[in-house]
């Protein structure tokens, strides 16, 4: 029987894109079914301690970017580290990918696609004309834009961030496996260990 991950991120979120395809890749190695769960971080952050960027201290804000450009290198990818779109509200980014979720597509490519217009093509994702447009690219119902901002998406924004802190979750990306939360991108090594080992997951 197939494993199970929820996979907790935002669009908005870089570590996200850095790890995104690299989870993907141990998701399908292990046949795991994954629940793609898009989660407000503002509000996240909020309630669960974390700070937002511009208020954290200069020394976190500058080594978040020596970060960047080591897992940008790291991993091989076309990374901008200061895109020109960024910071934005990603609510109805994040929305477009619960309607495509409730409309039965698979969104991975889409995710992806989200994440590009940030992080490499500096696009603005907080413009219905480029998710329009994104949509269209990828033969996606136009259709889902009005669904992104429906009250029926708006109740599982939030069913997902109430689940993320119930879980333990407090940032993006989070994996979490058999109960068990898997923090940040840089973890991946250690998801695609458990899986292998199957071994019962650590608890506090």
């Amino acid at each position: 029987m197939s494993r199970h991950i929820d996979y907790y991120f935002s669009v908005v979120s870089p570590w996200a894109f850095l790890g995104h395809d690299a989870f993907l890749d141990v998701a399908r190695r292990h046949d795991v079914r994954v629940s793609f769960r898009p989660v407000f971080l503002g509000e996240l952050f909020s309630q669960t301690g974390g700070l937002p960027l511009a208020k954290r201290h200069p020394a976190r804000q500058r080594y978040r970017l020596v970060e960047l450009k080591r897992w940008r290198e790291a991993r091989g990818i076309d990374f901008n580290i200061s895109p020109e779109h960024w910071p934005f509200n990603p609510a109805l980014a994040d929305g477009l990918v619960i309607a495509a979720i409730e409309s039965g597509h698979d969104v991975s490519a889409l995710v992806a696609r989200l994440c590009s217009g940030i992080w490499q093509r500096n696009e603005n994702m907080a413009d219905p004309a480029a998710l329009a447009g994104i949509l269209a690219e990828l033969a996606l119902p136009a259709r889902l834009l009005d669904e992104a901002s429906s009250e029926k998406v708006a109740v599982i924004y939030q069913a997902n961030h109430d689940a993320a802190v119930a879980a333990d979750v407090f940032g993006s990306p989070a994996y979490v496996l058999d109960g068990e939360v898997f923090w940040g991108q840089d973890r991946i090594h250690l998801l695609d260990a458990a899986l292998t080992s199957g071994r019962a997951p650590f608890t506090p």
